[in-house]
């Protein structure tokens, strides 16, 4: 079974984190670990940080969790452009 590759935005809450967002970046980990390098945010986890962006991996139908970063709301900005330019230049242009 191949492997498929995906971005997940959450936010925290008091209930916990609550996923509001979800990019699919097909089954090429090359291209899913080099946008995520591109991403802005810290890798430094805290309890006091709200947004996190999670690159996760589905191995056999189960997700596991391969890189997360913290961010603002202007980061997230810049994130979700980045992440919409890259999948365009994947799926459009090398089509």
């Amino acid at each position: 079974m191949q492997s498929s590759f995906y971005i997940d935005i959450s936010i925290q809450t008091h209930e916990g984190p609550k996923k509001f967002g979800c990019f699919e970046l097909g089954c090429d980990r090359e291209s899913a670990r080099e946008l995520f390098k591109k991403l802005k945010g810290s890798p430094a986890i805290d309890s006091k940080d709200m947004l996190y962006i999670e690159l996760m991996e589905t191995i056999n139908g189960l997700p596991v969790n391969l890189d997360i970063l913290t961010c603002d709301l202007q980061q997230l900005g810049i994130n979700t452009m980045l992440i919409t330019q890259e999948m365009f230049r994947l799926l459009i242009l090398k089509s």
